[in-house]
């Protein structure tokens, strides 16, 4: 029996979307943005960035028992408010009652940031490319690399929830993390955004990895006319008018006269004979 403390009563998946529905109403009319989790279908998350995770998340047994009824949860459309920032996801689950949940994540380190650039330079051609999740094998391991990726490990999350639920992760807060995987198939730069730092620098460190053949050589290797004549025997000129050929004027001076088609032939004159 609940007397205050506890588990609330069962509460139905209709009536906990009548309960979002009426919560997410009162909001918008209070002129506040609400930004509800809307899963299509059961799959919660269709592309790399959302997978990669979710997967994080199951890969870890501290997660394992309380992630099941999270899936439920935000398939059932519970999740009615979600919003990333810097460090913080806020969020607000409808259960017996709404509960507010907080998820603070700590930010990668300056050291663990550098060292995924330096590792990603030149393999990342473009910033579609990365956030279309369109990535090499090489690359996708390196960003979700367990303790020295992306991605949160246990340690680096804290969670916490309004509902009278005792253990950390209580199922409103694994619908939220399974939501931050939803969010994340929308709009894949907010993981960068929640770990404070800029995603085109994935980007700007491939200048220092591109092939040698697409660099110009040295000045100091590069070959004069001097030289060229010397190695190859050839009479080269220096200026350049003499290797451009010779100017437009002394072509046209050098070239014959045509003859002119309409020039009037003459005809020598008839002599005139006199009477004698």
């Amino acid at each position: 029996m609940y007397g205050g403390w506890g588990w609330r009563p069962y509460v139905s998946a209709a009536e906990r979307r009548l309960k979002a529905a009426r919560e997410m109403d009162k909001r918008r009319k209070k002129g506040l943005v609400v930004s509800p989790v809307t899963i299509q279908g059961r799959t919660i998350v269709k592309t790399f960035w959302g997978k990669a995770w979710c997967d994080n998340l199951e890969r870890y047994s501290d997660f394992a028992n309380r992630l099941p009824r999270g899936r439920t949860y935000v398939r059932n459309g519970s999740v009615i408010d979600l919003h990333i920032a810097s460090g913080e996801i806020k969020a607000l689950v409808s259960g017996s009652e709404i509960y507010k949940v907080a998820v603070k994540v700590a930010p990668v380190t300056k050291a663990r940031w550098r060292s995924i650039c330096k590792d990603c330079a030149g393999a990342i051609d473009s910033l579609i490319e990365l956030l279309q999740g369109r990535l090499s094998a090489g690359v996708m391991e390196r960003i979700c690399q367990q303790n020295a990726g992306l991605f949160p490990s246990p340690k680096e999350i804290q969670l916490s929830c309004s509902c009278p639920d005792w253990a950390e992760m209580c199922k409103h807060v694994a619908a939220v993390l399974y939501g931050i995987g939803a969010r994340l198939d929308q709009q894949p730069e907010l993981l960068f955004r929640l770990h404070g730092v800029d995603e085109k620098e994935l980007i700007a460190h491939a200048d220092a990895a591109l092939p040698l053949a697409k660099k110009g050589p040295a000045a100091a290797k590069v070959l004069g006319a001097e030289d060229l004549s010397e190695l190859f025997g050839l009479d080269i000129a220096a200026s350049s008018t003499a290797r451009r050929g010779p100017s437009v004027a002394s072509s046209k001076a050098q070239r014959p006269k045509p003859k002119s088609r309409n020039r009037k032939t003459t005809r020598p004159a008839k002599k005139r004979h006199r009477p004698s």
